[in-house]
């Protein structure tokens, strides 16, 4: 690699993350090519010149802040071996990525969805990363458990994935309420770790409940 390619992929990186950083600490409203190329410590005409709008900038540093997010978590993920472990790792990353500032960059990113053409696919396509390693650990669960042959893997991930997302924006306006959303899914895990702790006779019975309920 060329010295002048390797100045150019660290000045992208530089405006990728000088972007995110701006996103989070002073919201869509605020984000330019001066406040971005000011975060990121470069002359702004860099924005253009590497990524052609702010618009796409802001796309590209959405997919790259989630790729870099989901690659930190995917070995816990990959360790996970229940339901109720998954829920409870689940609520780990929310704190973590809420103390990080991340539960601010993402309510931003959907909100500056709305206006910014770009930012709603690439919103999106960060989501799908998530979502994509929530359904592989509940294809790996799912089967060990009475819900295996009742539950689909793929929208059982999105639908957990959707959960978190809502109760991210939830707690900008309702904190408190955010809190006790989290803490309702800890019950569950509770609830769904006590039955994946039966013995076979009593998940047997589960099965054939919810067989017999499935057919209704």
């Amino acid at each position: 690699m060329s010295p002048e390619t390797a100045k150019s992929l660290e000045t992208k990186t530089k405006l990728l993350e000088g972007a995110l950083r701006t996103l989070t600490e002073q919201g869509i409203a605020k984000t330019s090519a001066r406040t971005v190329a000011a975060a990121a410590g470069v002359n702004q005409a860099l924005v253009f010149y590497h990524f052609g709008s702010v618009d796409e900038l802001l796309a590209a540093a959405c997919r790259y802040g989630a790729e870099r997010t989901v690659a930190r978590y995917r070995p816990r993920l990959a360790a996970v071996t229940s339901l109720s472990e998954l829920l409870t790792v689940g609520r780990e990353i929310h704190e973590q990525e809420r103390a990080g500032g991340h539960v601010a960059l993402l309510g931003q990113l959907l909100a500056g969805a709305q206006t910014h053409e770009n930012l709603g696919p690439a919103t999106a396509a960060g989501l799908d990363l998530w979502i994509a390693e929530i359904e592989k650990v509940l294809t790996r669960v799912l089967p060990a458990t009475p819900f295996g042959e009742f539950a689909d893997p793929a929208g059982l991930a999105r639908a957990v994935a959707a959960s978190f997302v809502g109760i991210e924006l939830y707690e900008g306006v309702d904190t408190a309420g955010a809190t006790a959303a989290l803490d309702a899914l800890e019950q569950l895990g509770f609830l769904v770790g006590a039955l994946e702790e039966l013995g076979p006779v009593a998940q047997r019975a589960v099965r054939h409940h919810l067989r017999r309920t499935s057919r209704r």
